[in-house]
């Protein structure tokens, strides 16, 4: 018992880790789509975060730095969509795929000119990542039966980056459903007549959603980079901000069903080098490779819609136009 509840434990702190840049991701797009935007380019943006992050923490040593850079790099990018969709009322979907294609071009220009290394970074050195954090009391309760494994192998040893992205699921929450702006920003992606008819922008609401989404995407990137991985490679995103846009639509625009879809993904990944070359009943051994894509096949499957129909806000992708 004690050595399955061990395995458990393990499972899940590896889906924590690799659900982390889903969950910000995906509350990213929450923001953004719960204000009328259809952000697509959560990708882009991702990636863009996660080469910005590599850079600065190379250049400067500090992963600090590397954060704030992350950050930045999204919140421009959110800019230019916002300009497009918002201010020029441009299509949602165009602009988030040209997002996504400049990211994807610009990091390996940008990698190449910088560092000559094909496209990516050099390797990242201790102290330019963010370390694991042990948390308080850990040490005292290892010896606890059930819980010590709970604390010491599932809930610490990750670093900050994965806590705050914990944390930004109940601050979604709280923001979107408790506060008068997160009133508002609703409103916004479900009646904007009814906000501007009430005196309040739409535009700078939307505006104001897809830079909070940028943030966001910038901390997911520097997580990739930074935290999880030692430094940048090409295309190292690997769609995982199309996955995060599935399990927004699977979670319903919801905070917490939403991170219960990262979570899933994660374990599907997660469960890849566990699987492998382990006999199965019935199917015998599963090729790891299958085990690799079934988060990408599920991502299909959730946006065809073959778990049901999810119904976005009334106003998502719609420009708004103001009435004379």
């Amino acid at each position: 018992m004690a050595d399955f509840w061990l395995d458990a434990m393990q499972i899940m702190a590896s889906t924590l880790r690799l659900s982390t840049p889903l969950i910000l991701c995906a509350m990213a797009g929450l923001f953004s789509e719960r204000a009328g935007v259809v952000d697509i380019g959560l990708e882009g943006k991702l990636l863009m975060g996660a080469f910005a992050a590599a850079a600065a923490a190379t250049l400067t040593g500090s992963p600090w730095a590397g954060l704030a850079a992350a950050i930045g790099a999204g919140v421009i990018l959110s800019l230019i969509h916002a300009f497009a969709c918002v201010t020029h009322r441009g299509d949602q979907i165009v602009s988030g795929i040209a997002i996504n294609i400049l990211a994807s071009g610009l990091t390996i220009v940008m990698g190449i000119a910088l560092f000559s290394q094909g496209g990516q970074s050099p390797p990242l050195q201790r102290d330019e990542r963010f370390p694991p954090l042990d948390l308080p009391f850990t040490e005292t309760l290892q010896n606890v039966p059930f819980l010590g494994d709970f604390l010491g192998t599932m809930l610490s040893g990750h670093n900050i980056l994965v806590y705050a992205a914990l944390l930004a699921v109940p601050l979604t929450g709280f923001v979107l459903f408790s506060t008068a702006f997160g009133l508002r920003l609703r409103a916004a992606g479900e009646a904007p007549e009814a906000v501007d008819s009430a005196g309040y922008s739409v535009a700078w609401l939307r505006y104001r959603a897809v830079i909070i989404a940028g943030v966001l995407c910038g901390i997911a990137g520097a997580y990739l980079s930074i935290a999880h991985g030692g430094g940048f490679v090409r295309e190292m995103s690997a769609g995982k901000g199309y996955i995060a846009l599935a399990a927004l639509i699977f979670g319903k625009w919801q905070p917490v069903p939403t991170l219960f879809a990262c979570l899933l993904f994660g374990a599907l990944e997660s469960s890849a080098s566990r699987l492998s070359n382990v006999d199965m009943p019935l199917v015998g051994e599963i090729p790891v490779d299958v085990i690799l894509i079934a988060p990408y096949v599920l991502t299909v499957v959730l946006l065809a819609g073959f778990f049901g129909k999810a119904i976005p806000p009334r106003a998502l992708s719609i420009p708004y136009v103001k009435e004379r």
